[in-house]
């Protein structure tokens, strides 16, 4: 209206809470506990945050992806009561908050656990002990659409595994494999630290174009049988990175530079 030249008239009413009592943001963390007694101590983690921009009420971002990974959760617990055993590694769940703020969530779960960034590109400041144990991290983080493959966050060793894991669900459309990066949501916490962690692809619908960080990312954008092929592949990746004997390949991390280490010609 305003490109045209047509006078905007608005009217705001805005009404807030203000809750001081806990300042404090949580993750929500849940498991299905490893039984082989060799691999029980290894983690597979997959991944949403459960934060939202204020504008909308966050149904794509990311109450979907939240949702995808509880469901996927609750298939790997059926699987496992079906079975009469649960995975061989531990399946861990984690609902982080702080994302919009800059992955506060996962960057702080990551610091805790398995050490600390050194910065982009650079080798890092501390490994804990839980960074050995962790094999992979899975994310879902770009509203409801189905998954269509995996970014490999340039870790081409990973490339063979996930194609087969993704071959018996070529007939629903999720066949497509990329070195490329994604930026942006919390799987990168993990990728800093030279942990295996992925973001999966997905069928952009109207994420960028209506939904993200807007006034209509409410309910009626989240697409019901997207989000249950969304579950059932995760759930597929979660299983198979905890049954598989070796954990996911690494890539190589950071090198301190010469100059750091005092080394000459």
């Amino acid at each position: 209206m305003l490109e045209k030249g047509v006078p905007v008239r608005m009217a705001v009413e805005l009404r807030t809470s203000f809750f001081d009592d806990d300042p404090m943001e949580r993750n929500v963390i849940a498991e299905l506990p490893g039984t082989d007694p060799e691999l029980k101590k290894q983690v597979v983690m997959i991944g949403a945050h459960f934060d939202s921009w204020h504008a909308g009420t966050g149904a794509t971002d990311n109450g979907c992806g939240s949702a995808v990974m509880i469901e996927a959760m609750r298939l790997l617990s059926e699987l496992s009561r079906e079975l009469g055993h649960g995975p061989r590694r531990t399946i861990r769940i984690a609902l982080w908050s702080g994302e919009e703020q800059g992955l506060l969530g996962s960057r702080a779960y990551v610091e805790k656990h398995f050490g600390v960034s050194g910065g982009r590109g650079k080798p890092p400041r501390e490994i804990k002990p839980e960074h050995a144990a962790l094999s992979c991290y899975f994310n879902l983080d770009n509203g409801t659409g189905r998954i269509r493959g995996v970014y490999l966050q340039g870790n081409e060793a990973v490339r063979p595994i996930f194609r087969e894991w993704l071959r018996p669900f070529h007939d629903l459309d999720a066949a497509t494999l990329t070195l490329d990066n994604t930026g942006g949501t919390d799987h990168l916490s993990f990728d800093a630290l030279g942990l295996p962690g992925f973001q999966f692809i997905q069928d952009p619908v109207a994420y960028s174009t209506r939904t993200h960080h807007s006034n209509m990312d409410v309910y009626d954008h989240a697409v019901a049988e997207d989000l249950k092929q969304a579950a059932t592949i995760v759930a597929a990746f979660a299983w198979n990175a905890a049954q598989r004997d070796e954990m996911l390949p690494r890539k190589p991390l950071p090198r301190p530079s010469r100059a750091a280490t005092g080394g000459g010609r």
